[in-house]
């Protein structure tokens, strides 16, 4: 698979996927290839790999999973006995479709930063292993946030960093120095992010709208990026009759609607598997964290209607295994999943 001597390392925008990107950095520099990284999502995982493996790039995928089936194959196809793995994972939906691929290494008990620290603490060699070792403490600071373990005061004041600049500055900052500890200057600023951030709740809790007991759905230019979790975990368990699922939609610029999903008890992760086609509709995730990407022509109130609808199944589920994305569409279309 390798031709070109450079290390593409493709991963997530959270906490999670930039500390597991830092992570993959310093094992990997310096050592005379150039490193290409690349933070993205799920709706542009699957061109980047595809890209960089024709390219004859070595490639480390972290905290994301293909969307489309043709990916899979792709890279089924490619992969040569004696490889090393290339995707780091720890998504519930990943492990249940493609556990077995011998190119994935999948851990659900921890973040990805943690799945991928973890196999190269035990691979690679002592040197490089001494240099990420380092990280330890971010790398556990990300699985508190990414696990909602709440054992780290600190995790919300990362991620707020994240929100307050950008993700590849977090980068830059874990591969100039690799220390969990915040500075005074970013402990000050991630908290003013964090008084902000309990504001624009507020706000955003008056105009949010809900369906019974099911769903609670926050429309586009309510909530900052990076305000999705902290967000969500306010519903879901500082509220009373808390919704069973908290749906956060924004539309990127490309026009495509990005619809981040909160729930307790894998309902989120469920809903993604049932709702996401691979085509029009993509998504992944793990149980209680999830996204779904929608077409630019759907209107909140579709979306609202097709994540209602998945709902549905999923209680149903148990008696009928058959219903199918297109089931529920035309469903709408006819007017009947209201």
């Amino acid at each position: 698979m390798i031709s070109r001597p450079v290390t593409h390392i493709i991963s997530h925008t959270d906490l999670d996927g930039v500390t597991a990107a830092a992570v993959a950095w310093h094992a990997h520099y310096p050592e005379g290839r150039p490193i290409k990284v690349t933070l993205a999502g799920y709706g542009e995982v699957d061109d980047l790999m595809v890209e960089s493996v024709q390219e004859g790039y070595r490639v480390v995928v972290l905290d994301l999973f293909c969307q489309r089936q043709k990916t899979v194959d792709f890279i089924d196809g490619a992969f040569k006995e004696g490889d090393e793995p290339i995707l780091f994972d720890h998504h519930k939906s990943t492990m249940e479709r493609y556990g077995n691929r011998p190119w994935l290494v999948i851990d659900t008990s921890a973040c990805a930063a943690k799945v991928y620290y973890r196999w190269a603490m035990g691979h690679l060699p002592q040197e490089k292993a001494r240099r990420i070792a380092q990280l330890a403490d971010i790398v556990e600071i990300a699985n508190d946030r990414d696990l909602w373990l709440g054992e780290r005061a600190e995790s919300r004041l990362w991620q707020a960093l994240i929100s307050l600049t950008d993700p590849w500055s977090v980068l830059l900052r874990l591969i100039s120095t690799p220390d969990g500890a915040l500075s005074e200057g970013e402990k000050e600023a991630a908290l003013a992010f964090v008084r902000d951030q309990e504001e624009r709740f507020s706000r955003a809790m008056e105009k949010v709208r809900r369906f019974r007991n099911d769903l609670v759905l926050v429309g586009p230019d309510m909530l900052k990026f990076g305000d999705v979790s902290d967000f969500c975990g306010l519903v879901l368990d500082r509220t009373p009759d808390p919704p069973k699922l908290v749906a956060v939609a924004n539309k990127k610029a490309t026009g495509e609607w990005a619809v981040s999903l909160r729930s307790r008890d894998g309902l989120a992760g469920e809903l993604v598997g049932i709702l996401r086609d691979g085509k029009k509709v993509r998504g992944g995730g793990h149980g209680d964290a999830a996204a779904l990407y929608f077409p630019p022509h759907y209107s909140t109130d579709q979306i609202g209607e097709t994540l209602l609808s998945g709902l549905k199944a999923v209680v149903e589920r148990g008696r009928s295994m058959g219903v199918t994305l297109g089931d529920m569409l035309s469903l709408l279309e006819r007017g009947e999943g209201k």
